[in-house]
């Protein structure tokens, strides 16, 4: 068992994965200087996938219990972490209680609160690249590889009667297990929604290639799966074919990111659309970093765009 040392500084730590090749640790620094986080730093805390309930509750404990820890980022163990832990916060937020995951931990008067951003994060990246009434105009399908988190938040977003006519024709989830599969659909059966949602069972690439076949045009196709990142390759295979004017959107921005590389071989004949993680990665880490600081940072505006810019500048993109 890991452990963990005292902080002497401020500290926000990332739960992943691979968390020493985040472009975050170059740019929370810089971020830190321009927001007056005054000698704040980040560290990493990397798990296993599906690491043991055991190694997920000395983490949360040791960041409960630590005077100058104040909090964590939460990617790819956000419901693995929740299932092992949520006895341990003394308050869990509706959009975390709703998606059984934590994707940001937070202290407040002296209670640890467990919060799902990913519904606000995910949401603005998507509004953001998408725009205003975009499946309203063109009715097309939603396509997600991968039901873990991110997919409970973004299709939660999607879904809504609250979005009027602008949701998708269709929604289709797939997963390599039919565990998580099962997950989402008793998360969905909670949320009120018009909107069909399909769940298929993909242990092969080739099985995402069939659900692909079938998309309308300008279908919004997703790689929440990690592969590219926490893992190689991609959900698809090389000879999957994407709709004509599909939005191909993967929510990595680094490692070998093939699935958008496929996406790119057919971009121009197919008249596709290539988003990367990026402004996910932004809006992500800038909603838990003002929950732990318990400062304001505005999703949009001047200082988004001069959050971003320092951003790009760290990250060297």
């Amino acid at each position: 068992m890991t452990r963990y040392q005292p902080a002497t500084r401020p500290t926000l730590y990332f739960i992943g994965v691979t968390t020493g090749k985040s472009s975050i640790m170059k740019v929370f620094p810089a971020w830190a200087d321009y927001l007056g986080l005054k000698d704040a730093v980040i560290k990493g805390i990397d798990f296993e996938l599906h690491d043991t309930p055991d190694a997920y509750r000395a983490a949360v404990e040791f960041i409960r219990d630590d005077p100058l820890s104040r909090g964590a980022l939460v990617t790819t163990h956000k419901i693995d972490l929740f299932a092992a832990c949520k006895d341990l916060f003394d308050v869990v937020d509706p959009h975390a209680r709703l998606m059984d995951e934590t994707s940001c931990i937070s202290k407040r008067d002296g209670k640890l609160v467990c919060h799902a951003k990913d519904p606000i994060s995910s949401g603005l990246a998507i509004d953001g690249f998408l725009g205003e009434g975009y499946f309203a105009r063109t009715g097309a399908d939603l396509f997600s590889m991968g039901a873990g988190g991110s997919t409970i938040a973004l299709t939660w977003h999607l879904m809504r009667r609250a979005r009027g006519n602008d949701v998708p024709g269709r929604i289709v989830v797939s997963n390599r297990s039919r565990h998580r599969l099962d997950e989402i659909r008793r998360i969905h059966e909670s949320i009120a929604t018009d909107v069909p949602v399909d769940y298929v069972l993909a242990p092969k690439p080739e099985d995402n290639d069939a659900v692909l076949s079938s998309l309308k045009p300008g279908s919004l196709v997703i790689n929440a799966t990690g592969l590219g990142k926490d893992a190689p390759g991609s959900p698809l295979s090389d000879a999957a074919v994407f709709p004509e004017k599909a939005v191909a959107w993967d929510l990595n921005y680094r490692g070998d990111l093939i699935f958008l590389d496929q996406a790119r071989r057919q971009g121009k004949a197919r008249s596709l659309r290539i988003e990367d993680g990026w402004t996910y990665f932004l809006h992500g880490w800038t909603q838990v970093i003002a929950e732990v600081f318990a400062i304001d940072i505005p999703a949009s505006g001047p200082v988004f765009d001069r959050i971003s810019e320092i951003a790009s500048e760290a990250a060297g993109r």
